[in-house]
């Protein structure tokens, strides 16, 4: 048993994304299912930038959301993605509106549009909004999400960088452990694809520059490359959406995974913006979820890898540390639909989710890989974050009848 604190096991009965993929199971599914990305180039600041926004049925639907309701008409999209993948992820699992749940949905970036909208304004004609405060305040997502399903349950919202979604994994079993809460719904938002975000992330100089190419040829064409780590560049993709996750307290015969192990760290900064050499944040955490495993019984790593020459080999070091000669099938979805930021761990743990479902390992396609997993029971889904934080999850996949 891994390192989950309390009595009894939590379940994830339900999980739901709005994403470059499309907005649900089946569609995500879908899309790991061929070796192409999901990538568009679209201009911004004068030049033209990789990125990965939300599929054209997907921006459909958000905007048929934001005209539905007149008091969603001036919210940011993090907060309708996130919005749109709660209603399902509590149809999914059996929970109604109104119901005793809490929320805790975060963000790393938060309402980027409205802010560069609304600080436009100011800056321009010295006069803003009167929601500019309310709309853009990062509690605005698990508000305005328990606005729409009536909880009445407690709501929460934070902000821990690109480890955010799974600090609310971490948050909701505190929650249940402690007899708080029965459920919980957790994860979340991001909809980082603006010009001031983007521009912060090239002035790190780790945005993907590959030129464009539409072909698909040797794995060449690929404007992320997260996980190879022979790449000579930094390939860093931004992409937008949402994902959240039901948890309940119990073995749960609806679960699609239980949580058997959870790990989190932070490590003494070296820069402020990137990890130790061998991601020591990394290998405290996933030490921390194995518990008492052993490591030879984790199957697969959902790995962070989020397209950067450091960030890549950092943490592969920090499981070669921790899993010495028995590494598990290692991958990650970053070269696909880029990195989500705050959405990206619970992402992650839908790719988890599916595989286990499924029991077919996704693959990154430019990795040789001398072996695959002929079984897919423990994954171990990892996330960091700027400031040196990390969260390691251990799932197991139920035993289905």
């Amino acid at each position: 048993m891994g390192r989950v604190p309390g009595n009894g096991p939590i379940s994830i009965t339900a999980i739901s994304s709005i994403s470059p993929l499309g907005g649900s199971l089946v569609a995500a599914w879908q899309g790991y299912q061929n070796r192409g990305h999901v990538f568009v180039q679209k201009r911004i600041i004068k030049t033209e930038t990789w990125m990965a926004p939300l599929s054209d049925e997907s921006k459909k639907n958000i905007k048929t959301l934001r005209s539905a309701d007149p008091n969603y008409k001036n919210l940011d999209d993090s907060v309708l993605f996130a919005i749109m993948a709660s209603r399902k992820a509590i149809e999914d699992a059996g929970w109604k509106r109104g119901d005793n749940f809490g929320i805790n949905i975060g963000s790393s970036r938060g309402a980027t549009a409205l802010f560069e909208k609304y600080h436009e304004e100011f800056i321009h004609g010295k006069s803003t909004s009167p929601m500019s405060s309310p709309t853009t305040t990062l509690g605005n997502i698990s508000s305005w999400v328990a606005q729409d399903l009536q909880t009445r349950g407690p709501e929460i919202s934070h902000s821990i960088t690109c480890t955010t979604s799974l600090h609310s994994l971490l948050n909701g079993m505190a929650w249940i452990k402690s007899g708080m809460a029965d459920k919980f719904l957790v994860g979340g938002s991001e909809a980082p694809l603006t010009p001031f975000t983007i521009a912060q992330i090239k002035a790190m100089k780790i945005y993907s520059n590959y030129a464009l190419n539409t072909e698909i040829t040797n794995g060449q064409d690929y404007p992320c490359r997260a996980l190879d780590l022979k790449k000579t560049k930094n390939t860093l993709v931004l992409g937008e959406g949402a994902s959240v996750a039901c948890l309940e307290v119990g073995r749960q015969p609806n679960a699609l995974a239980e949580i058997v192990g959870v790990g989190f760290a932070t490590e003494i900064l070296e820069h402020g913006a990137s990890l130790s050499t061998a991601a020591t944040c990394f290998q405290r955490s996933m030490s921390m979820a194995l518990g008492a495993i052993n490591p030879s019984e984790v199957d697969v790593i959902v790995m962070h890898a989020p397209g950067t020459l450091k960030g890549d080999m950092s943490e592969y070091k920090a499981i070669q540390k921790v899993f010495s000669g028995n590494l598990p099938a290692l991958t990650t979805n970053k070269w696909k639909f880029g990195h989500t930021f705050g959405a990206s761990g619970m992402l992650n743990v839908e790719m988890a989710v599916l595989m286990m479902q499924h029991q077919e390992f996704i693959d990154v396609p430019f990795i040789d890989y001398s072996t695959r997993p002929t079984k897919i029971h423990l994954v171990m889904i990892n996330a960091v974050g700027f400031g040196g934080n990390a969260v390691s999850i251990l799932l197991k996949a139920p035993k289905f009848k």
